[in-house]
């Protein structure tokens, strides 16, 4: 038996973390090479690591979230005695440990998924069997695996059989017994699965799967046995003190996230920080009684794009938009219909096999009930369609969802049928789906299955396809964003900052993410673009002569390489392929058009990938003063805002990356620039000042008085330290800078923490000119000075 170091006792940091740093673990990348690491992190002043999954996944997996085998720590990383060689070198120097948890889901590989593998060798009757959402009585009653690369006909000959095992092409299957001496046509009949072609996995598939991905099979966490079996090592290495912080992937794929949060609290004893990937929708609040410490940040990213974007420019910018792009503006350039119409498409396309699961759900509640007999199976499959794509916000819960499926999306949904009668199949559904009609098992399996596709077709439609087709200002198209409403006014960032520190004090906040589409020094130089919405458009006329496959790709692919400030068609063209596949305009993932996606790559190579659009005329290169500006301030902000901050990987210097896998790459220390000094000097405050950001730390807004007073934002917290920055610089240049603008300071003497020997003094009767405080840099961090009589 392998003997671990045991960590350090348990000391300060069994209290909540200060602020976090996100590593991204994988081959490249294992845990020695964090605990290499360990150093560089902790003088950055964070106190816990936190790491992607940690579990056992699939061979070569570079990000975890495709877990095999919860029994273990994935041995590709170094296994369980490299995380604990990791834990107790973090220990050393301060530091603890945060994991990502991911209960939704696993890889759905027959070959390294031991569940998996004996609910396919046993059928229903395995004791796994109950780990997973199968539909046994759908289709021929055997468990679809679309696995095929071509109908069963055309790779029939490639099949071979040995030892228990049917292989094709490298992909193993178990057979059931007593079936290996079959002829093959026999031999395949006789299974618990059916092996059909990949793309029968849009229609026909019949397990819970992860979003659209059907590599990834859903897990029934609700299921106490199945709890306990995937959460014993996770549990054991709290237990230990290796893990004191978890972050909960997607809960909105659970069948009651809040009753898996009140488990796995329970089953913690409440020892761990826990906060859960939550995306919220526009005003949406995370559920109170959710026994977590908040959200993972998206809420949080979502106020800080969107108090430094100009909402003036950001409208002009969507008229340029419309006008460039013309006939290749999806639903005529609107946000509104894009967004609709993209949820249609995934409703009755990508997520055609669970919109049919929730009508075969549908059906045998209404042939169980005389009074319901006569839906019909179409209109029950339209209810559902019409209602699912209504739904605001994620998914519904226990409670409040007659405020997320009101009367008045009903009353839409109706719209699309043409006979009254039928149209009460709406009001039908939407009890159904809010869990006011029946409580039997068909009944509450309806309203869990609902919500679950209800998160799967936001996530799809908004993040993965609307935000593609629909690009205007590419920075507010962000998880958790709102591309039609990309700017957040100053009294909207301080009503929210104050809501969180109230309810949710220990909650996260990002700015970077391995999910976000563009890092957050990319979506900086952006939003600047919505101050100067002339120079976008002048910048466009000079690169015209290279010509794009269409116009939307042309606005989209030069505002990305703008974003990224060097030309470097490596990266874009992968990037730009993305890009137009999930837009699923003139190209998909699933029907690739090979000319169009062809065209997109030389022209990317050849326009996006090869001028310096930043450096290309003055009046963008005079932009990069504005820019950093920006990204200071919106860093800072999120450093010292309620919650608990997170730093991504390389991202406390200037972090230039565009979507996965571009922004996953294995982390890489750099030298130091103005980012570093600022991390590392509003950590310091958070450690030396635990009172004053932590549970309990007031959050005061500030607010300045003269001409350019809009252009600041600043808050104090505690009483003692004041966070003040610029917001919108280019447009404050233009008015004449700060003028006479003045911001008056809590009481008392205050030092400026970034560096230098200025000393302020606060109070009612003392004004602080702002062209002095931002003097030497557009942001200012203070500390109150002590006073020595106390």
């Amino acid at each position: 038996m392998t003997s671990f170091p045991a960590p350090p006792p348990l000391s300060r940091l069994t209290a909540l973390p200060t602020a976090t740093y996100r590593l991204q673990l994988q081959p490249d990348f294992p845990f020695a090479a964090a605990e290499r690491a360990v150093p560089h992190l902790a003088g950055l002043g964070v106190s816990h690591l936190h790491l992607s999954p940690v579990l056992e996944a699939v061979p070569g997996s570079t990000h975890g979230y495709d877990v095999t085998d919860h029994r273990s720590v994935r041995a590709e990383l170094g296994g369980e005695e490299g995380l604990r060689a990791l834990a107790a070198t973090a220990r050393a120097h301060g530091l603890g440990l945060v994991v990502d948890l991911v209960p939704n889901h696993m890889a759905a590989s027959p070959v390294h998924n031991h569940a998996l593998r004996a609910v396919l060798r046993d059928g229903p009757d395995s004791p796994y069997a109950r780990w997973f959402d199968v539909d046994w009585a759908a289709g021929d009653g055997r468990l679809l695996l679309p696995v095929l690369p071509a109908r069963l006909p055309e790779v029939r000959d490639r099949f071979r059989v040995s030892g228990g095992v049917l292989r094709l092409d490298g992909q193993e299957f178990p057979l059931r017994p007593g079936t290996e001496g079959l002829p093959l046509d026999e031999l395949l009949d006789a299974q618990w699965y059916r092996l059909g072609w990949w793309r029968l996995a849009r229609t026909e598939l019949n397990y819970r799967r992860f979003f659209t991905v059907s590599d990834l099979i859903g897990v029934r966490v609700e299921e106490p046995g199945v709890f306990e079996a995937t959460h014993a090592k996770i549990l054991e290495l709290v237990a230990d003190g290796v893990v004191e912080g978890l972050r909960i992937d997607h809960p909105d794929g659970l069948a009651d996230p809040q009753g898996y949060l009140e488990d796995l609290a329970g089953a913690t004893g409440g020892r761990c920080w826990t906060v859960v990937e939550k995306i919220l929708t526009g005003t949406e609040e995370l559920p109170g009684a959710w026994p977590v410490a908040g959200t993972t940040g998206y809420d949080a990213l979502r106020r800080l794009d969107g108090v430094f974007t100009d909402p003036v420019g950001a409208d002009t910018l969507a008229e340029l938009y419309r006008g460039f792009v013309g006939k290749a503006a999806d639903r005529g350039g609107r946000w509104e219909a894009t967004e609709r119409r993209a949820a249609y498409e995934v409703a009755g396309h990508d997520l055609a096999a669970e919109t049919a699961a929730l009508t075969r759900i549908a059906e045998r509640i209404c042939a169980a009930d005389p009074a319901l007999r006569d839906h019909a199976p179409w209109a029950l499959r339209t209810a559902i369609r019409e209602l699912l794509v209504r739904v605001p916000v994620y998914r519904t819960y226990r409670t409040g969802g007659e405020e997320v499926i009101t009367p008045e999306a009903a009353r839409g949904a109706k719209a699309a049928f043409a006979v009254e009668e039928e149209a009460s199949a709406v009001d039908l559904v939407r009890d159904l789906a809010l869990g006011l009609r029946g409580d039997g098992p068909g009944h509450r399996a309806f309203r869990t299955r609902f919500a679950q596709t209800s998160s799967a077709l936001r996530a799809k439609s908004v993040e993965d396809t609307a935000f593609y087709r629909y690009t205007p200002l590419l920075s507010a198209n962000e998880v958790g964003g709102d591309a039609g409403r990309p700017a957040v006014p100053v009294e909207e960032f301080h009503a929210y900052c104050l809501r969180i520190a109230r309810d949710w004090p220990a909650t996260g906040t990002v700015l970077s993410t391995h999910d976000t589409k563009r890092s957050a020094d990319v979506r900086a130089a952006i939003a600047v673009l919505a101050q100067c919405p002339e120079v976008w458009a002048e910048l466009l006329g000079e690169v015209a002569g290279v010509p794009a496959p269409d116009q939307h790709l042309a606005w989209t692919a030069w505002q990305t390489a703008f974003g990224l400030g060097t030309p470097d068609a490596d990266r874009l063209v992968p990037a730009l392929l993305k890009s137009v596949r999930e837009a699923g305009l003139r190209t998909s993932w699933t029907e690739p058009d090979e000319e169009y996606e062809r065209a997109v790559a030389e022209f990317t190579a050849a326009g996006p990938g090869r001028i310096p659009l930043r450096a290309a005329s003055e009046a963008a290169f005079a932009l990069e003063p504005h820019i950093r500006a920006h990204a200071l301030g919106a860093l800072l902000a999120q450093l010292t805002m309620p919650g608990v901050p997170e730093l991504y990987q390389n991202t406390e210097r200037e972090y230039r990356a565009l979507v996965d896998p571009d922004n996953r790459a294995p982390f890489a220390a750099g030298p130091d620039d103005d980012r570093t000094a600022l991390v590392r000097a509003a950590l310091r405050l958070r450690r030396e000042r635990p009172e004053a950001f932590g549970p309990g730390g007031a959050y005061v807004p500030l607010a300045a008085e003269g001409p350019a007073a809009g252009h600041c934002l600043a808050f104090a917290r505690g009483g003692e330290v004041v966070t003040a920055v610029t917001r919108l610089p280019l447009r404050l240049v233009e008015a004449g800078g700060w003028q006479d603008t003045e911001l008056v300071l809590p009481e008392g003497r205050w030092a400026d923490a970034l560096g230098g020997v200025r000393e302020f003094t606060g109070g009612p009767a003392t004004e602080l000119k702002l062209a002095e405080l931002f003097e030497e840099r557009p942001v200012a961090l203070l500390s109150r000075i002590a006073d020595e009589a106390g």
